[in-house]
């Protein structure tokens, strides 16, 4: 019986186009139904989902053969038998070369000119909704924090930290266009991301907790990527429970599982 496999792209087409490369069989002679056809989102960035087919695969279609590797002969050294040591042929490299010296990773200076075109654009998204905030900058070699600061914060954060999160959205996709090296933006007003990080460090103790108490997995809801990263970074040492991140979009949920052996042991 035929198999079925899911792909997906920007859109349909692309979507179709991926399938045919990892068949390896023309897009023409693909059978496949469309799923999802996808969403451009807000302004073609926040909210974005991809298309996504379902292709019913003739068997043996994806099967590649299997290439058989020969392992090349042993080089044969020849050693004299008077003085073995001190005689051995120059075709052994000197010890010096076999050390494994990993070079120190290059750090670029982030590009003022993209910066600022990061932090202008960012004022004219925060004076589009209230007046009279300021925005302030700091950087390192890999991330930029762009600060705001106005009397009416509350507007700016959203409920949940949604318009917050939006923005940064964004303004890290106009940073990191004309980048090769991602940096990563965080834009924060007032403190918010510090309290925010803080509560949600607190969530996952408690959420973890209880699965530990229950046996049962919890979820700590819908959260953006950068506070799903808050939570596995809290929890990625307690060797009871495991993080993982379900379902798709800006959005995606999290779960908090508790490990296997951890289960046993209270079974037993």
């Amino acid at each position: 019986m035929p198999s079925q496999m899911e792909f997906e792209g920007k859109d349909v087409e692309i979507a179709v186009k991926n399938a045919s490369k990892k068949l390896s069989l023309p897009a023409e002679k693909l059978k496949y139904s469309v799923i999802s056809y996808g969403s451009t989102g807000i302004f073609g960035l926040v909210g974005a989902k991809h298309a996504r087919i379902r292709v019913t695969i003739p068997d043996g279609a994806h099967q590649k053969p299997k290439k058989v590797h020969t392992a090349p002969p042993p080089e044969q050294i020849d050693i004299p038998e008077e003085n073995p040591v001190s005689e051995i042929p120059a075709v052994l490299p000197p010890p010096e070369t076999t050390l494994d010296i990993t070079p120190e990773k290059t750090v670029r200076p982030l590009d003022e000119t993209t910066l600022r075109i990061g932090k202008d654009a960012l004022q004219l998204i925060v004076d589009a909704i209230t007046p009279g905030a300021t925005i302030s900058m700091e950087t390192d070699s890999e991330q930029v924090l762009l600060n705001i600061s106005c009397e009416n914060s509350a507007i700016l954060i959203g409920k949940g930290g949604q318009t917050l999160d939006a923005m940064q959205y964004l303004v890290e996709k106009i940073i990191n266009r004309q980048n090769d090296d991602r940096i990563r933006v965080h834009v924060d007003i007032e403190g918010y991301l510090k309290n925010r990080r803080n509560n949600l460090d607190q969530m996952a103790v408690s959420l973890a907790a209880k699965v530990k108490l229950t046996g049962k997995p919890a979820s700590a809801g819908q959260l953006n990527a950068h506070d799903r990263r808050i939570i596995h970074l809290a929890l990625k040492d307690d060797t009871a429970v495991r993080t993982q991140s379900i379902g798709e979009g800006l959005y995606r949920k999290l779960m908090i599982f508790p490990k296997k052996n951890t289960q046993k042991k209270k079974s037993t």
